[in-house]
């Protein structure tokens, strides 16, 4: 599992353990460090921990994927998670619009949610 399908579980899981603005940028043709990042928002430091050992316990149980050591998770107010071809950045809502990591990266295109059938 890679790149975007990795992208989308990400969403997904996050999305699960009730994560807030949950989206995919496409960074391929602005960055040379990943492919994608995932970035949610959390309304808590409990929040923003349950939702990043969500995504890593999820990824790798159903799919055997691993991530390096999270980094962030002494404060739990903003984890990275980097899983080399995907970063999530799980951040509390007042750290996300701080750091505007999608007004920093506004020329990567956003991933839209897949229509349900």
């Amino acid at each position: 599992m890679q790149g975007r399908e990795l992208a989308e579980a990400c969403r997904k899981y996050a999305e699960e353990k009730k994560a807030e603005a949950v989206v995919i940028l496409d960074v391929r043709e602005v960055s040379s460090v990943t492919d994608y990042f995932v970035i949610a928002s959390a309304t808590s430091e409990p929040h923003v921990r349950a939702v990043w050992n969500e995504v890593v316990g999820r990824l790798k149980q159903d799919h055997g994927v691993s991530a390096t050591k999270p980094e962030g998770t002494r404060f739990d107010n903003w984890v990275v998670i980097d899983y080399f071809d995907v970063i999530v950045h799980v951040m509390h809502g007042d750290i996300r619009d701080r750091y505007d990591l999608e007004g920093l990266w506004n020329d990567a295109p956003l991933i839209k949610r897949p229509a349900k059938g």
